[in-house]
């Protein structure tokens, strides 16, 4: 008989979840007296498919338990049990013998439940009947969808939703070009260059005098009918090098209408004709390019409008389609690499295009004269690593060469004014300022090569707390617009003045071990304190930072000259450090994950994504997350022994 003391205990942990959350004191406690409390290790196997059902069931208490089968030699994992979680009952119910494999997934305590004190409660408490029933369904359901999907049908019903999205687009019209650019066949080949040169345009439709189309040439046909041929044909007549007969349509296609099309005829260019037939004239022209920038959220579309924008609302818009192009490629579980390249690509352009219109700006409004001076835009900190999916706060500078004694002022003004315009305009796009002020509008982040170079050089020789604060943002900047030789000889210092600070590597490392892993063995999540976010799991500082520091430190280390993102960090690292390939593996994929949840529960939330409510996550993330707190103790214990930080006083 256990103690008084145990007894209170297990009735006080089991009262924490239902069924036995509604069940009477005196009930529990007598439950309580029955229950075996058991320690397992990971890995550990309970029960397996086909094994005789066991004289209890299973209530995790800490840890997790997962719950697999096999199918063609493949597993699959239909469940994973975590705290307040009960399995084994399923087979209580059907008097069978278990239908799925129970192993332990990380060392785990777990309450044994004798199956007679089940089956009496079963019997007694409606309630009690009613939880496992429905937990019981509610199991059949998600083991037969879970099956189901590894036999291939939930392919079946991906492909069904991509065909959904698919039509969904592509039942979109084409708009095709009205103001058709044509030329009599008699016209030299000559002439019809110049039209298409001074037009910029990538073809003609040659038409009869009743504007019926006769035929087409392109540029490709310039290139390999005029320029590879030998001898001058310029002066020949168009209607000798033309496409004949050209492809006529009639109005209204849509995009599946012409991707079809482009696929049966392997033809790049339409002609679209009044009935549709070459015997009527010309109303317009569908080119393979038209057809692809007809679908809005189209990475190359977007970019395509960014570069033409004219203002900063055409930018905000391209911005917001962003968005919802990220919103697209996390649904469909595209690569976190792939959509941080495409993302980042797409806010290069936008600050390209911000740097191009104050620019302008500036040379109007002829306040400030542009010095001769080059210079370079820096992204720092998340923007800096190229992992900036959502739009969180700026983070950017200016570095810029030398001036002369006696230029300093006005360029450091002029440099200042650019600061200013741009940031604005980023911030009309969406990316709010910086709480701390790290933004290129701020005198003190404006400087020439030698004032970042000294502030470089005081944060790495003279290590303060606000210095180390400094490194994880600046130490990670990018040149994003100007003279990028401006920030590879500020980054060459960089590794100089720590090649002559060994010591700061140390306090840099020490730095990095500030955030350890916030769920560990028998934990529940860490969560904020703070009013504006109680009770919430700060995935920023808790997660991604502990990895994201780690990574600068060996970077820094390893002196690796590329601007890299902190998985692009880990991998180059799996090849530079002793010890690190599977570690550093790990990390990469833990890291592309945290960047993955942040950016599903910022677009849900329409946040940064920085905070996360624990009871939002599913058993799959919660334990993935899981996963990644255990890679960061492990990055974590390998930066303390290489930097000997146990030595390094705080």
């Amino acid at each position: 008989m256990p103690s008084n003391t145990i007894v209170e205990r297990v009735v006080a942990d089991l009262q924490k979840y239902p069924p036995f959350d509604e069940l009477a004191s005196d009930i529990l406690q007598e439950l309580a007296e029955s229950v075996s409390l058991t320690y397992h290790e990971e890995g550990e196997i309970l029960f397996r498919k086909g094994d005789t059902l066991k004289k209890h069931a299973f209530m995790v208490m800490k840890g997790a338990v997962r719950l697999f089968d096999n199918v063609d030699g493949k597993e699959v994992l239909v469940d994973l049990c975590d705290e307040g979680d009960i399995f084994g009952v399923r087979a209580i119910f059907a008097h069978q013998d278990y239908v799925l494999t129970a192993q332990v997934a990380e060392e785990s305590l777990l309450f044994e439940l004798p199956v007679d004190k089940i089956r009496h409660l079963l019997e007694t408490n409606p309630r009690v009947s009613l939880f496992f029933a429905g937990a019981f369904a509610k199991s059949v359901e998600e083991i037969e969808h879970t099956l189901t999907e590894a036999l291939g049908i939930g392919q079946r019903l991906c492909r069904e939703q991509s065909y959904n999205n698919f039509l969904q687009n592509e039942t979109l019209e084409v708009k095709p070009v009205t103001d058709v650019i044509t030329c009599l066949p008699d016209i030299t080949i000559r002439d019809a260059a110049k039209i298409m040169s001074e037009r910029n345009i990538g073809s003609i439709i040659i038409v009869s005098p009743q504007k019926c189309p006769l035929g087409i040439i392109t540029d490709t046909d310039l290139t390999k009918k005029v320029v590879s041929r030998p001898g001058s044909i310029k002066e020949e007549p168009v209607s000798s090098i033309m496409s004949s007969p050209v492809y006529t349509i009639s109005g209204g296609k849509t995009i599946a209408d012409m991707v079809m099309l482009m696929v049966k005829t392997k033809l790049r260019h339409f002609c679209i004709t009044e009935d549709g037939s070459p015997d009527s004239p010309v109303m317009g022209i569908i080119s393979e390019h038209d057809i692809i920038t007809s679908e809005g959220n189209n990475p190359a579309v977007i970019m395509k409008a960014i570069m033409q924008a004219s203002d900063r609302d055409q930018l905000k818009e391209q911005r917001d389609k962003t968005e919802n192009l990220l919103q697209v490629y996390m649904e469909q579980e595209v690569a976190v690499h792939f959509i941080s390249n495409i993302v980042t690509e797409i806010n290069d352009a936008i600050i390209t295009r911000a740097i191009d219109f104050s620019l302008k700006e500036l040379e109007t409004e002829k306040e400030f004269m542009r010095p001769n001076i080059e210079f370079c835009w820096l992204s720092l900190g998340s923007e800096g690593r190229k992992e900036q999916l959502l739009r969180t706060d700026q983070d950017n500078a200016i570095l810029y060469a030398e001036p002369s004694a006696g230029e300093k002022e006005a360029a450091h003004e002029y440099f200042l004014a650019l600061g200013r315009k741009v940031t604005g305009i980023l911030q009309h796009c969406g990316f709010v300022v910086c709480p701390a002020d790290i933004m290129a509008s701020n005198p003190v982040w404006c400087q020439p090569l030698s004032v970042w170079k000294g502030y470089f050089s005081r944060w790495i020789v003279t290590p303060e707390p606000k210095a180390v604060m400094h490194s994880t943002i600046f130490f990670d900047f990018r040149p994003v617009y100007g003279q990028a030789k401006l920030a590879a000889e500020l980054k060459q210092e960089i590794f100089s003045l720590i090649a002559k600070n060994r010591g700061f590597l140390g306090f840099f490392a020490k730095n990095a071990l500030q955030n350890p892993p916030p769920l560990g063995f028998f934990r529940n999540f860490l969560v904020e304190k703070s009013r504006d976010h109680a009770n919430e799991f700060d995935i920023k500082a808790r997660a991604m930072m502990p990895l994201s520091d780690a990574a600068r430190v060996l970077a820094y280390e390893q002196k690796i000259p590329e601007y890299f993102s902190t998985v692009e960090r880990f991998k180059r690292l799996q090849v530079l450090v002793p010890g690190m390939k599977e570690l550093g593996a790990e990390a990469a994929a833990g890291y592309e994950f945290l960047m993955r949840l942040r950016a599903v529960n910022g677009l849900a939330n329409v946040s940064s994504g920085r905070y996360i409510k624990p009871e939002t996550l599913n058993k799959i993330e919660r334990q993935n997350l899981r996963n990644v707190f255990s890679t960061i103790e492990k990055v974590q214990k390998a930066l303390n022994l290489r930097f000997q930080l146990d030595y390094i006083r705080d």
